[in-house]
């Protein structure tokens, strides 16, 4: 099987790249391989390299500075899937995309389904919603276009909110983190082995077109830069954890407006998949351990 893999040098596709099954014929690009803001360059690779998958793992993920780069952030989050998906349905193979909570306003206060309606809150999460939709739309009711959405991505490497919280408690006494945002941090190590699972999996199974996958259990930010202060002083990675104070979102108000509640139903997928689910403070502390090593 040959995968063309996008954003091979962020947080996913580093955990993609050193979880890759043996088997894989792996073509990994980066922003400098590959300019996922050019939709040519997505259709030539697609031609040229005739990959079984495209796992899309590239993505234009500045949330605030998507409110100043609209056109950047729609060619990179909607053009590039759109390119990808139309060059696939022309010579043969299949696309995921891996997609965000982003693309829901928060307002309902339950897990949100797969199949839910989108409605994104600001550029970002627009953008990545056009590019789901821009899948759909050239697949048709053809399962050769999978969506999987995550949320609150954290690694051992990249930019990312648990290594900069324990850069935080290294460096200062006293936090604020906002407590009235809720949804749940998802590993790149858990969510590359569902990526892996799903395009190992499914031309033996019919897995879902859109499919939710995070760690286990819910958060707000304030719950998760307490426990890496915790697992931080644990780990031998901080000497003491710096006091952490919940804040409010209009104490800390951002460019982007977030979404109040992301939490995303992943009981389909886990089933579809056959993975279960670790909690995110125990995937949280493996991400610290792997951070520890670097």
């Amino acid at each position: 099987m040959k995968v063309l893999l996008t954003g091979a040098g962020g947080q996913l596709g580093q955990a993609l790249i050193a979880s890759a099954p043996e088997e894989l014929d792996l073509v990994a690009t980066s922003r400098k391989e590959l300019d996922l803001s050019n939709p040519e360059a997505c259709r030539a690779a697609v031609r040229q390299l005739q990959p079984d998958w495209v796992l899309n793992a590239g993505a234009y993920t500045a949330v605030d500075k998507a409110e100043s780069e609209p056109e950047l952030a729609h060619a990179v989050n909607a053009g590039a899937p759109e390119a990808f998906a139309h060059a696939l349905d022309q010579q043969g193979g299949r696309l995921l995309q891996i997609s965000t909570d982003f693309v829901f306003n928060g307002t309902q206060g339950t897990p949100y389904q797969p199949e839910q309606a989108r409605e994104p809150l600001g550029v970002y999460g627009a953008s990545k919603a056009a590019g789901e939709a821009a899948i759909q739309r050239v697949f048709g009711t053809e399962r050769r276009g999978l969506i999987l959405r995550t949320s609150w991505v954290i690694g051992p490497v990249g930019k990312n909110f648990a290594l900069t919280m324990l850069r935080l408690h290294r460096e200062r006494d006293q936090l604020g983190v906002v407590a009235d945002q809720v949804g749940c941090p998802t590993s790149t190590l858990t969510l590359a082995q569902a990526c892996w699972r799903t395009l190992q999996i499914a031309d033996k199974s019919e897995l879902p077109a859109v499919m939710h996958w995070s760690d286990a259990g819910a958060a707000s930010w304030y719950d998760v830069a307490v426990a890496v202060g915790r697992i931080g002083a644990e780990l031998g990675l901080i000497d003491t954890p710096a006091e952490v104070q919940p804040i409010t979102t209009a104490d800390y108000p951002t460019p982007a407006e977030r979404p109040a509640y992301s939490l995303l139903d992943c009981t389909g997928t886990r089933a579809a998949l056959q993975l279960n689910g670790q909690h995110w403070q125990h995937a949280l502390r493996e991400v610290l351990q792997q951070a520890k090593t670097q």
